[in-house]
Formats: structure tokens, sequence, C-alpha cells
């Protein structure tokens, strides 16, 4: 790494839209122990565009030249999901740190090779569960480990997406309709959330769950086209975490009105809720900005608890709804990066999270139990 910090090549930053755009590079800039270096996308003319609009050095349309070059050392990939394995890969094999966004992968499979090579490599590696960093979920852990609310007996969550507020879709989201692509609301919205649950209130051990498709088509924006949906739009699970508590789950996408999320989570001597503070909760709980609120003792009213300022690590330029998790998230990977510690979610974690997906999938098909 160069003296100035850890050198950023991102796969993946398209000059007008999309993730990079609105929340890796904006987290980036804020945070001192970062460079963006390096920027690439399929064509020339947005390769070149993307520098050009936000300052940096180097346009690649190969990812294996982006990864390759001397300036970079951390690649981030922030493309769609099919391409992620050959994108980590090529970082991988040119002997780079790689943070992929999730999902990590298409599928198990792909995510059970890509942490293979990982560790043979040596590279440290990351995937983006950024949710982990909201600091109402950073303080809710730590609470529940203090044991605030004694011993967690059940948890419950809604999370209704708006996405698509049941009307149209721009042709960009097309895809994630699309189940093949591995990129639909079980796989984001249901993956995020249920990484959550498990973050602050322990691993699934067990799980019963239902898949509907509700809306079977989406009118495209701006076109007389509309686009056939074969992933599911609501995700219900019942599931009993490692400390013997039971969880209920509802991902719920597409909510035409008062899309928000709600985590509540009941002990021994209280409660803790992770509540939507507004209206609007667009992307789900790993982007929406959350407040905790608390209750201790028999028949106690629950009141709001301020999150202490330890648990905002970044400047104030990166505290946007959008920026903030992801910020976090890459102040803690730099931290890694430079002593070696492993505080955030790795290719481990991915390998993981595809796992639960898959119990969730398995019983949905089967109508059967899965222990995990």
């Amino acid at each position: 790494m160069a003296d100035g910090g850890i050198r950023v090549g991102i796969v993946g930053a398209n000059p007008d839209r999309g993730w990079a755009a609105r929340a890796h590079i904006p987290a980036l800039r804020a945070l001192p122990g970062y460079e963006v270096t390096a920027v690439g996308t399929s064509r020339a003319a947005s390769a070149r565009a993307a520098a050009d609009r936000f300052g940096v050095p180097h346009a690649f349309t190969d990812a294996r030249e982006l990864a390759a070059h001397p300036d970079v050392d951390l690649v981030v990939i922030t493309v769609k999901v099919p391409a992620h394995d050959a994108l980590v890969r090529a970082a991988l094999d040119a002997g780079k740190h790689v943070y992929c966004e999730w999902p990590l992968a298409l599928d198990t499979a792909e995510a059970e090779g890509l942490l293979d090579l990982a560790r043979r490599t040596g590279a440290r590696h990351a995937v983006g569960l950024q949710a982990r960093f909201s600091p109402a979920v950073q303080y809710a852990r730590d609470l529940v480990a203090d044991g605030y609310v004694g011993r967690v007996t059940s948890v419950n969550v809604y999370a209704a997406r708006g996405k698509a507020g049941g009307g149209e879709i721009p042709a960009w989201a097309a895809y994630t309709f699309d189940k093949t692509n591995g990129a639909g609301s079980l796989e984001v919205g249901a993956g995020h959330t249920l990484d959550v649950l498990e973050y602050i209130a322990g691993n699934v051990t067990a799980l019963s769950a239902e898949l509907a498709v509700q809306r079977t088509e989406y009118p495209v924006t701006g076109t007389n086209e509309t686009v056939k949906v074969d992933t599911p739009d609501q995700i219900v699970v019942g599931a009993v975490l490692a400390g013997g508590a039971t969880a209920s789950v509802h991902v719920h996408d597409a909510k035409v009105t008062a899309a928000r999320t709600r985590i509540e989570i009941a002990g021994t001597d209280g409660d803790l809720a992770l509540v939507s503070p507004g209206p609007g909760a667009k992307e789900g709980v790993q982007i929406g900005a959350l407040a905790l609120r608390g209750a201790r003792g028999g028949g106690a009213p629950r009141e709001d608890l301020p999150i202490p300022d330890d648990y905002l690590w970044v400047p104030e330029q990166a505290r946007t709804v959008e920026v903030l998790n992801v910020a976090q998230f890459y102040a803690r990977f730099a931290e890694d990066i430079r002593t070696g510690a492993s505080t955030v979610p790795g290719f481990d974690t991915g390998l993981h999270v595809h796992r639960l997906l898959d119990a969730v999938r398995r019983s949905a098909g089967t109508g059967t139990r899965q222990t995990l």
C-alpha cells in the first residue's frame, strides 16, 4: 500500500447511476485511509466518463487490467451478481484485497469456491453486508450482549421494502425480478435482514419458511414493455436461534404504502426495538436509517435510546442515509487490513448467509423444517 492509504479500484463505477456512485465513492472520499485510484465499466466511454466525474486517474474496461495495476491495493466489485465470481477471481489472482457487494455469488457452490480461493491467496476479503454497521444495530447488539433485555426469548422482524412500490420499474432494475440472476428480494432483502437478526441475537439453528410471488409482472418505465416476475416478494421465516429464542421474520417487497423496518427483541428483563424513524424505507435494513427504543422491567414504557457518539466513527460528510453504513464498514475494513483483525464480514460470512437462504428455499419447496 502507498503511504497515502489504501488505493481502491472500483469495478462497476457507472458515472450516472448505481450503488458505487451513490454510496461507495462518497464513503471512500470521506475517509482519510482510502484513495480511489481506478474505475472500471464495460464500455470505454463510460469508464472514462466515470474517471472524469470522480477525479480518478485510471479508467479500465478490463477488470483484470484494473486488478493488476500497481496503483490498486483493494478491488471493489459493485456489478450485477452473475459477474461476481469471475471478477472476484480476477482480483484474487492479482493478489489484491477484495470487497464484493452482497450477494457474494449466484449460489452456494460459487461462494464456496471464492472463499477457498481467498484463503489460498491470503488476501483480505469482505462482503457487503453493511447493515451490521448501522449505529443502531451496533448499539443494539452491545445492549443485548450486556444483558439489557435479559435472556432473549423472541425476535420479531418486519421488513417492508418499497422497491417498485407496486408501480413501474426502471429498465436497469428488471434483472432483479429473474431468479436466475440471484438478486431478488430473497437474496438481497432477506439476506441482509437475516444477517442482522443473527448478528444481534444469535445464529439460526432451525427454520421453516414460506415464499410467494404476489406481483407477477411490472411495467417498465417509459416503455410499453412489462417484466415477468419469478422472484418471491413475500418471505416468511419462523426460526429457532442458538440461545433457544424463537424468531419470526417477514420480508415484504413492493409495499405500496408505509415501507418500514421493525425488529423487536424481547427478553426476560426487557425489550428493544429497532425501527425506521419515518416513512420511506425503500431499500430495507441495509440502507435505511434506524432508531432504537427500549424498556426494562414489567410494564415500563418504551423510550428512545439515543445512540452514543462512539457508534458513529466516520466524518460528518459520510453520514447521509445511503452512505453511512458503507462508510462505517470501510472504516473498520481499513483497520482490519492494517492490523490483521477480522471485524467485517468476509466471504466466510457470505457463504454462511448463502447456506441460510438455501435452507429457506428447501423449507419452502418441501414444506419441511430445516436444521442448520
